[in-house]
């Protein structure tokens, strides 16, 4: 391991119910997270071991992100996706983007190769296919319900998300944040996860990603509201702590994950249960779904 600090923190959506068995999922979570801490202890950048963890979640199918995202109202799946580089504010996302396989990798692109944080719809579909990412040929067979997700779910709000933040031993910051969104959401419905500062926030002192019922999280400016606490002298834990209050106030739910200067890690949720892991320079990894 590394000499010098670093930390990684991955939730895999605060949608997950009592009683169902998410051991699958925990798993493939404890590898990914021992993947990114190999990585990081290696010297390799937080905005890249984010990306890669987040890109990972979305092709296994186990998460309501990518592969294992559900049809909105109209019978195909929208994807919506984001990234933010700490150290230069720099950030990028899609919303509403069809079949392709890795949207999390279109949202980089858009920040790093145009002058916009954000394409949509039609012209994040075509964006992609100019820069050569990878279609879905057939998505009635590739998208699978996830871990933990029966067809009753299909018809309400189940929500999902898969987030990932990270502290390199250069002590830059970094989050990204993917999700296929509600469960037969309205058609052109966008959550928080793409929207800079509701679902993903990183700058110089915090990186954040979200995950839960996202319209609650959009009128709280949840990932940015967190960042703002901290920066006013507030820990880790109570800005989040702050954030999930008000918006089980407005009558929403979910789970925050973010990382601090120091290498602090929280992950924290107010619904049933969040999939969640972490690790840090201690070599300590922690994997969860319910307290």
């Amino acid at each position: 391991m590394s000499n010098k600090r670093f930390a990684f923190a991955l939730h895999g959506g605060a949608g997950a119910r009592s009683g169902r068995d998410y051991s699958v999922a925990e798993y493939h979570m404890r590898e990914l997270t021992e993947n990114a801490r190999d990585r990081l202890a290696s010297g390799a950048r937080a905005l890249d071991v984010v990306e890669y963890a987040v890109l990972q979640m979305e092709n296994s199918g186990l998460y309501v992100a990518g592969r294992g995202s559900a049809p909105n109202s109209a019978g195909y799946v929208e994807l919506d996706a984001s990234i933010m580089d700490g150290p230069v504010s720099a950030a990028g996302a899609v919303a509403c983007l069809r079949n392709v396989a890795n949207p999390i990798s279109v949202a980089r692109r858009v920040m790093e190769a145009t002058p916009h944080v954000m394409l949509s719809g039609a012209g994040a579909l075509e964006f992609a296919r100019a820069q050569g990412f990878e279609e879905i040929d057939d998505p009635r067979k590739y998208y699978t319900l996830p871990i933990g997700v029966n067809k009753d779910d299909v018809g309400g709000q189940t929500h999902g998300t898969v987030g990932a933040v990270a502290l390199d031993t250069n002590g830059e910051l970094a989050a990204a944040t993917s999700t296929g969104g509600t469960f037969g959401k309205l058609e052109g419905r966008v959550g928080d996860t793409p929207i800079i500062g509701a679902g993903t926030w990183a700058d110089s002192n915090v990186a954040v990603s979200c995950t839960g019922t996202g319209e609650f999280f959009i009128r709280t400016g949840a990932a940015l509201a967190v960042a703002y606490k901290v920066k006013a002298g507030a820990s880790l834990s109570q800005a989040i702590d702050e954030v999930l209050a008000d918006i089980r106030h407005l009558g929403g739910d979910g789970g925050i994950i973010a990382i601090d200067a120091t290498g602090r890690i929280e992950t924290i949720y107010n619904s049933e249960g969040m999939k969640r892991a972490s690790v840090d320079n201690s070599n300590t990894v922690f994997v969860a779904t319910f307290d």
